[in-house]
């Protein structure tokens, strides 16, 4: 500013002083980038820097004194008539917007109002309009940069809790073959027939595959720990049920319990095998697990398409749960809620966690003593 003001008075050493406060404000404000303009209660335009001069085409002396801010500002100015009856209140306005300039490029621009109050009454209103598309240039690059920040940080902790998932799931999962192993050993022991002999080794062979497999959809699962999408493929829904109800067979047989398995031979599926595997293998160990002392084991499997889903429905006339008093902390880690002493908590915390990493949900429905029905949402797609 201070070499502007001396430039201007090395040109123009000879004018007098009251001139030379108009000619100096002029002169100034002339070397201004932002556009200034002053328009009187009328929205007749008093005074306009070079800078408004150059952006629409037009002399001072067309503008000053003649031309309305409707006329100047043509299509735009309804846009901007909020703003000019706020001024003319004795608000100041204050917005940003962007703009296209004579040459086509893209202003974002941030106006300011100011009234002009004397005695109480508006005369008019200063304009001051700034290009600052530099700033907000890299105002959308620190965002980028943050929103990027965020991302990675997400995909990190999503990372975390699938390696969490995944030492769950192989506890969990291990700790069902070793209880299936040891029941199998302990009977062999015991067992003096040499049929019930041979049928018991059987169900250790069934297991010892399973097994087998089991380590082979874990190892998968590991390999995808650090992705973001799971691996999917065509299964058989019902394929998967047998496998898992021929692994529980033992228990089943010793809990008296009835399967009712409805599910069409026909259901393929695009899910995660070692997924579903779990999920199975936890709908139907919870349901033997806590099923009612009173009575035997009724377990309902069946499958209905609903709309993009198909909904595995699991339903059994166990225990049942108080989802009044239980029902937020159902699929929480870590908790129980019949007091077993060998109770972990998490099956439910992976079967949600799986179901909701294939794209599906899980809903429950129970009633304390009478019992408790599954129903999984797995996409159709």
């Amino acid at each position: 500013m201070k070499e502007i003001i001396e430039d201007f008075y090395t040109n123009n050493s000879c004018v007098s002083n009251a001139q030379d406060m108009n000619e100096i404000g002029l002169f100034v404000a002339d070397r201004i980038s932002a556009m200034l303009a002053y328009w009187d209660e009328n929205e007749v335009c008093r005074f306009a820097n070079m800078a408004y001069v150059h952006w629409f085409g037009k002399s001072r002396a067309e503008m000053v004194g003649k031309m309305t801010l409707r006329e100047l500002l043509g299509s735009s100015y309804e846009l901007n008539l909020p703003f000019i009856k706020g001024v003319l209140k004795g608000e100041k306005q204050f917005f940003e917007r962007d703009i296209s300039t004579p040459s086509g490029e893209i202003w974002h621009s941030i106006a300011t109002y100011y009234p002009d109050i004397h005695y109480g009454k508006v005369r008019g209103f200063f304009v001051h309009i700034a290009n600052v598309s530099p700033i907000k240039k890299l105002e959308l690059e620190l965002k980028k940069n943050h929103d990027s920040l965020i991302k990675s940080s997400e995909i990190i902790n999503e990372q975390n809790k699938r390696l969490i998932n995944f030492s769950h799931i192989v506890a969990h999962n291990l700790r069902t073959y070793d209880n299936n192993m040891s029941t199998i050993l302990r009977l062999l022991g015991e067992e003096e027939d040499e049929k019930e002999r041979n049928i018991l080794l059987e169900h250790l062979k069934s297991i010892s595959k399973a097994f087998h497999d089991t380590l082979n959809n874990l190892n998968e699962i590991a390999d995808v720990q650090t992705k973001q999408n799971i691996s999917q493929q065509h299964i058989n829904l019902n394929d998967y049920i047998l496998k898992t109800l021929k692994l529980l067979n033992l228990h089943i047989k010793n809990s008296g319990a009835k399967i009712k398995n409805k599910v069409s031979e026909d259901i393929a599926l695009y899910l995660n095998p070692a997924y579903m595997e779990s999920i199975l293998l936890n709908m139907f160990t919870k349901a033997i697990k806590y099923r009612h002392p009173d009575r035997k084991l009724d377990l309902e499997i069946g499958a209905a398409i609903d709309e993009d889903f198909l909904v595995l429905k699991i339903k059994d006339n166990g225990r049942g749960i108080n989802l009044q008093k239980f029902g937020s902390k159902l699929f929480g880690m870590y908790q129980t809620f019949h007091g077993n002493s060998d109770a972990k908590g998490i099956g439910l915390f992976i079967t949600k966690y799986q179901v909701d990493a294939m794209g599906g949900k899980i809903v429950v429905e129970s009633e304390e003593n009478i019992g408790t029905t599954f129903k999984i949402y797995f996409p159709l797609q």
